[in-house]
């Protein structure tokens, strides 16, 4: 069950982002768990003991909350429908209070947990191709990537309330999974 755990969090990472401060520069992973890095070749480059469960549930929601608001951010320059200038607005302050929340959950464990978010090669790789995008193409090209991440997390949040170690955690799981779940119509509809 653990692997389990880890594993859908690792894919989250993988195709998410989480939060991050204005100032901070988004990173790669390389905290990998062994048993992750030998069936994920997009995994970190090098494999460290594996986090428990509820570390590697927050970071990989630290890093969805981070590559959201990295990938919303460049809409407000590159983006040319309205529509989605507007999402990525709202992507923006939903993620921000999302982090804030997981910050408190994450604390409220027993041992606290940092979230410590670290996107992944693939999100990286993502987040330069929508950089070197603008107009319709930026538009088409961010919607795919949004639609995505939702999905990864609305996954792993799923999967982490039904089954996770933290209750903390299993609680912000649980109740974000409608947010999500809202945010990702909604990125299907773009």
């Amino acid at each position: 069950m653990k692997n389990t755990l880890i594993l859908a969090a690792s894919l989250a990472a993988i195709a998410l982002g989480g939060c991050s401060k204005k100032d901070e520069t988004p990173t790669v992973a390389t905290d990998v768990a062994p048993d992750v890095a030998a069936s994920d070749p997009m995994a970190g480059a090098t494999a460290t003991p594996a986090a428990s469960p509820a570390q590697a549930f927050a970071d990989a929601a630290a890093t969805s909350d981070m590559f959201e608001i990295e990938t919303s951010k460049l809409a407000a320059t590159q983006a040319g429908a309205a529509k989605v200038k507007t999402f990525a607005e709202q992507m923006i302050k939903a993620h921000t209070e999302s982090t804030a929340k997981l910050k408190i959950a994450a604390s409220a464990a027993s041992p606290a947990i940092t979230p410590m978010p670290s996107m992944t090669a693939m999100q990286q790789q993502t987040l330069a191709d929508l950089q070197g995008k603008s107009g319709a193409d930026f538009d088409k090209a961010y919607a795919a990537a949004q639609v995505d991440a939702h999905q990864m997390t609305l996954d792993a949040l799923k999967a982490y309330a039904a089954s996770g170690e933290a209750a903390s955690l299993k609680s912000f799981a649980g109740g974000m999974v409608p947010t999500v779940t809202a945010h990702l119509n909604m990125a299907k509809a773009l």
